[in-house]
């Protein structure tokens, strides 16, 4: 029997019988997804009840993006608004059920469209396609103008200031990670700081939204978004540079300098300029900044980037079979886009 690492399937189906309502033991556990993020869990009882289990990586402690209360919040305080998420079951902060805390949700019926091959298996429809790059936006939308006051989320972040305090972050994320001098990234540190935009339209933030991140039925539906773990509140619009930046079109000259290559390269989905003007359409925002919000979440990016390649080359990950020079170029790459929009904000 395979052992599944970050779930004591005894003690979590234990539990989850004692906290969930319906449930049938024994239960059955799987993994669908785990790494250096989130891990994720399939249950199944003994009469075919299905649902999810997600703790934080191996070896954390469980604070910041990891914190399973931060996720259950959110998804408790969105479940029965416009805003699809799957149904909050149950929270365990009793690390001594599974050496971490945990939240139980329902499973949502849908497919991850996370790159070309997976959406060829799950939604081949060209209408289907072009109804989930709508639904991305008009979903983001939706999420924007949630009243964090009156779904109870209002004191969970600080609201103001959000791009001082990102740039301040990930300043500093740079001088604890950078493995060789850059002076565009040092430079672009500066400018970023310099062409921020006043803070106009302030709510929940996703932090990772991508059509990797959400689940879509066959017929184009979103049906729920995921990945929490990095939501917080502040300027909205920097969830649509982000989803801007990683929704790849056909001409892009090298769409994959981060993530796997996303199935809107194929053209179906939409292009960026039909998802920028459905968004400003169904919110009423100015997006006329956008352009800054590219660069930034690129120069964002160019970061974390730095910090993977930093890892690697510490053996602080799994694998040792790496390619260097691609981790060197892809920081270059994403500094040189974060130029590029930067430069368009500016002229």
């Amino acid at each position: 029997m395979t052992v599944l690492r970050g779930l004591d399937e005894a003690a979590v189906g234990t539990w989850m019988a004692e906290h969930v309502d319906g449930i049938v033991p024994p239960l059955a556990f799987s993994l669908i997804a785990g790494g250096h993020s989130n891990l994720t869990f399939a249950a199944t009882d003994s009469v075919a009840n299905q649902y999810v289990v997600r703790r934080g990586p191996i070896g954390t402690s469980g604070g910041g993006a990891h914190d399973m209360g931060r996720e259950h919040r959110i998804i408790s305080a969105l479940h029965g608004t416009a805003v699809p998420v799957p149904r909050p079951l149950a929270l365990c902060l009793d690390d001594s059920v599974n050496g971490s805390s945990f939240y139980v949700m329902a499973r949502v019926d849908g497919a991850v469209l996370d790159n070309v091959a997976a959406a060829d298996a799950d939604l081949p429809d060209t209408d289907g396609r072009r109804r989930a790059g709508e639904q991305m936006i008009d979903v983001m939308a939706d999420m924007h103008r949630v009243d964090v006051d009156a779904v109870g989320l209002g004191d969970a972040a600080r609201r103001e200031d959000f791009l001082a305090r990102q740039i301040k972050r990930f300043v500093g994320m740079w001088e604890s990670n950078q493995t060789r001098e850059l002076p565009a990234m040092n430079a672009l540190a500066d400018r970023v700081s310099v062409l921020a935009p006043p803070q106009r339209y302030t709510g929940i933030v996703h932090g990772d939204y991508r059509i990797g991140n959400v689940m879509i039925d066959g017929g184009g539906t979103l049906v729920a978004v995921l990945d929490w773990e990095l939501w917080t509140l502040g300027d909205v619009l920097a969830d649509l540079g982000f989803l801007l930046n990683n929704w790849y079109e056909p001409n892009d000259p090298n769409p994959q300098v981060f993530m796997e290559t996303a199935p809107t390269v194929t053209g179906d989905f939409g292009s960026r300029a039909t998802l920028i003007e459905r968004y400003a359409d169904r919110t009423g925002f100015d997006v006329s900044a956008v352009d800054y919000y590219r660069g930034f979440q690129h120069w964002r990016m160019a970061v974390l980037a730095e910090g993977v390649k930093k890892r690697y080359e510490s053996a602080q990950m799994a694998t040792s079979d790496v390619d260097f020079e691609h981790l060197d170029q892809r920081v270059v790459d994403l500094a040189a886009l974060a130029e590029r929009y930067l430069d368009r904000y500016e002229g």
